[in-house]
This record gives C-alpha cells, structure tokens and sequence, in this order.
C-alpha cells in the first residue's frame, strides 16, 4: 500500500524490537527501571519557511528529535521532519496526519495542491504531518546499487529460476541495504514509529493525539491506540490495514484487488473509441497480459537510459489504479506506450512502485553512536520509498521460513499469485521474498494490537478498495473491540477521505466536532471527484 496521492532491517533488528517492548511507555516521571526519554518529551517544536522547491508559503517546518533506540535512549538519536498548516478558526490543538506507505514522506503529500484537501480541518486544528524514520528527510534508508539487484534476484525467481540461488542474492542484497542505510534501519518499524508520535504529540502541546491515518498509515494509529491508550484522542483510519496477515497473505489480497480495479479499468477504457486496446473488455484483458510477458521477454529502453520491463508496466498500472481520477492519464500513458512505444507517462505514474534499477544514490554508513539531522530534499535517495516500504513491512512481519523451506514454497506461492493475477501476480510476489536475509520481525503488531481501552475511533473501508479489501476494515474493527465505529464507503478506489464527498463530511464532523457516524452506516457511491 502507498500513499493516498501517489501510490520497500537489519542485525539487531529483532533483539532491538524485543527490547524495546519491555522497556515500558514512555513517560515524562520515570520509573526507576525505565529509560529516561525526559530530555524528549521536554521539546518544543521551532518552526520555519519549508525547505525545497515549490513548497506553499503558508507551509510551516520544523522538526522533532527522538531515540535512536527507546530502549537505549543515550545510544543516539534521530531529527525527524513535520510540517504544518496553522488553525485558521479556534483551535482545539494539533491533528496529526500520515499518508500512507509505509515509506511514504508526509511533508511532500501535505504540499500537493497547498493541501486543499485538508484545509476543512484547520477550523480547528493545526493540520501536522511528518517524514517518520527512515523516510524523506528523517534519516532516510536506502538500498544503494542493492535496489536494482534486489527486484531482479527475486523477480528471476518467479520465473523458474534456482530458489536457493536466488535466496542466496537477496541475503546479499539485505546487506547492501544494511551498509547503506546505517544504524536506523535495525531500529525501523512501527513499534518505533508509534513512540515517536507520542513524542510529537508533547512536543505539539497536545494532551491527547488527534489523528488521520490513511492505507499503512491505519496500522500505524492502530499500535498508538494500543500502547497509548490514554493518550489516544480523536482517531480516523481510512483504507484499513491487516493486522494479522501475513506479508505472503497480504500480497495476494493486493493482487487480487489490483486485478479486479484493472478489469473495471478496461471495461471503462473500452468504451471510449481512444481506449489503445479495442472495444472488447475480455479482449483487452488478454492484450494486457499479453503486453506484460511481451515486456519481460523484450524490454524497451527509457529516455533515461534504463529498460521498461512488464513488472515495470504492472508497477505502474496499479499505482494508477488507486484513484479512478488517474484513469484518464492512464489511458493517455497506455495507448502511447502501445502505439509509439513511449514509456514517458507510464514511468510519471511509477514513481515509487519499484525498485529503481540505476539511479539510487544511498552511500554506505560509518559506523558510530549517530546524532542524525535532517538531509536536504535534494539528498534523499531515489529509491527511499521503496527501500522503506520493504524494510518496515519486513520490520513488522514475524515470519520468516528458512531457505529451505522457502525454497520448497516457491511454486505454490508462484501458481496462487498468478491465479489472482496474471497481470500483478509476479510483480506482488517479488515485493514478498525481498524480505528473505532480513532479520524477523516484530509479533508485538500481530499479537497484541487488540482490545484497545481508547475512546471511540472511526474505521473507514471502501468496498472497491484495491489495496485494502473492506474485510480488512471488519476484520480490524473486530480486533481493536468496542472502541472501534465502522463507516461503509460503498465507491471505489484506495481509502475515501479524498474521493467521496460523504466519507469527508463524515470524518470532517468527528475530528471537529466529536461527532460520529453510527457504527455500520454507509456512504453511497458518488459520481464527481474520483470517477471519471
């Protein structure tokens, strides 16, 4: 999953995560055995003009410093990067918002359009988003040379290849990223970043933490909700995320949503006499798919120097696919990608989808208790975002086979996601085994995120969501217990907030005013905003 506009840790990662689990929750008054985190929640934000080209006047910076390590507050500690909109009514303090990802830089996503589609909330609250760690301009990770390399080891996987061999790359690769991300890639994850909010919460003046989570960004304020229960205020997740499947699991879902928005796409696309495959829907499935292995087995080369593979046309086609806003351009990128062989388009909607195969800029860490500032927008790796996607998902994630046995699982793993897509079903696939070589993940998301004592909190799931399936909505909804309030978006596309009129007004009314939908109630689906 990515981000609401746009749409991958290393040794010591897990000894760190269970580390960091039983050290207690941070607290101002601490307790004989705990970690004194005082000097970190006794900070006050300084903010500024924004940093980087194109940023709206009335955009705020600044930034936050918190822990490397919860559990070793003295062994280092990281800036990380917040932006906000001030309260242009009286205001009831800070919301806090996340986009999504995981991997996804808030700051960037706020300044879209001078965040228009945010400006209702600054009635009464300044509106605050951030870069969480390992993203943007917060110590960002990368993959180094190791991008490239890791998508194609585990793409030639997929393809037939010898597992073991293949494993042995992507052991290789989880080192490159380890060298090129440095200390902040073994403290990684969710766990992490919910304490880091909760620091940012105090540093905002903010008793209680308002907040709007979107796609990854619901997981995020789901761990909030249940390591700070007292501190959780007003909470929206919208695009509801598992909390209890797999990344195996998950992978397939996304393939199969992916596959079902590509189907409503050329239904769509075939009624419009310049859609580039036809008239027939059922027809134009099958030149997709056609397109795609054509791709593989014969890339085309880019204006910048790099080849167009069908996993790159599949990356780009489902970010895409998240907003039908973006079908129009999609058909525009298709038909030139068909008819003139120009890939200009298709790369624009891309950005982010994959692993870039030449242009990373990641450098090798030294080693060293690290007091790590904030990077220039000019220098945050190009492939960040998906070296951050990987590398929290895998944070987050418990499972772990040995070789061997994911050796052995590889074809049924392969025949599954191809029969939920033979369009995505390759490309979901690869994004799974780049977890292998990578230390396990935390259980701590799995296991205990339920029940959570908060106040009540709004879950919004979008029936047409080809990210995160609506049963993740009451599957979730059912975990996080009584406190949990369900809105039923009855549209399409990937989280409901920006593209149904209703679910804003709705989420608009509880973050303002307290005021919340009846648990179960729904939003029709409208024409207008996100349907072309």
């Amino acid at each position: 999953m990515l981000s609401v506009h746009q749409r991958w840790t290393c040794v010591g990662a897990g000894a760190a995560t269970l580390a960091l689990l039983t050290a207690g929750l941070p607290s101002v008054a601490v307790a004989a055995d705990a970690p004194d985190l005082s000097r970190f929640y006794h900070q006050r934000i300084t903010w500024g003009a924004c940093a980087g080209d194109g940023m709206p006047g009335d955009l705020q910076c600044g930034k936050v410093t918190v822990p490397l390590d919860y559990a070793h507050p003295r062994n280092g500690t990281l800036d990380l990067a917040l932006a906000r909109y001030r309260a242009t009514g009286p205001s009831r303090g800070s919301v806090l918002l996340n986009f999504g990802g995981p991997g996804g830089a808030g700051i960037p996503e706020l300044a879209v359009d001078g965040g228009k589609d945010f400006m209702d909330l600054t009635n009464g609250y300044d509106v605050v988003t951030f870069d969480p760690r390992g993203v943007g301009r917060s110590s960002p990770v990368s993959c180094g040379d190791g991008a490239g390399q890791a998508s194609g080891a585990a793409g030639s996987v997929t393809d037939g290849s010898d597992p073991q061999a293949v494993l042995k790359a992507l052991r290789k690769v989880a080192g490159e990223c380890a060298a090129h991300s440095g200390p902040v890639l073994a403290h990684i994850g969710t766990v992490n970043a919910s304490r880091d909010l909760d620091v940012m919460r105090q540093a905002l003046g903010d008793k209680k933490l308002n907040y709007l989570g979107f796609s990854y960004g619901t997981r995020l304020g789901a761990v909030y909700a249940a390591q700070f229960p007292k501190k959780t205020g007003r909470m929206v997740l919208d695009g509801v995320d598992t909390l209890t499947e797999s990344m195996a699991e998950q992978g397939l879902a996304g393939a199969e949503g992916q596959q079902t928005a590509l189907d409503d796409f050329l239904t769509w696309c075939t009624q419009d006499i310049s859609c580039p495959f036809g008239e027939d829907p059922r027809e134009a499935r099958q030149q997709v798919v056609r397109l795609v292995d054509s791709l593989d087995r014969d890339p085309v080369p880019t204006s910048l120097g790099q080849t167009f593979t069908g996993q790159d046309l599949a990356g780009a086609v489902g970010q895409a696919l998240y907003s039908r806003r973006m079908w129009p351009m999609l058909e525009r990128a298709l038909a030139s990608l068909v008819q003139d062989g120009d890939t200009q388009g298709l790369m624009q909607l891309s950005v982010g989808a994959s692993l870039p195969s030449s242009h990373a800029v990641g450098t090798p860490h030294a080693a060293g208790t690290p007091q790590a500032g904030l990077v220039d927008p000019a220098d945050i790796p190009v492939d960040n975002l998906p070296a951050a996607f990987m590398a929290i998902n895998c944070a987050d994630d418990p499972d772990r086979p040995s070789a061997e046995r994911a050796a052995k699982d590889v074809d049924a793993l392969r025949a599954a996601y191809e029969q939920a897509s033979p369009v995505f079903g390759r490309y979901r696939l690869t994004q799974v085994l780049l977890c292998h070589g990578r230390p396990k993940g935390t259980d701590y998301i799995r296991d205990d995120v339920r029940d959570v004592r908060t106040p009540k909190m709004l879950l919004v799931g979008t029936r047409g969501d080809p990210a995160t399936p609506y049963r993740w909505t009451e599957e979730t909804a059912a975990r996080l217990g009584s406190s949990a309030v369900v809105l039923d978006n009855r549209g399409e596309g990937h989280t409901g907030y920006t593209s149904s009129k209703c679910v804003h007004q709705k989420v608009d009314d509880f973050l303002l005013y307290g005021s919340l939908p009846d648990n179960g109630s729904s939003c029709g689906p409208e024409s207008g905003r996100d349907n072309p």
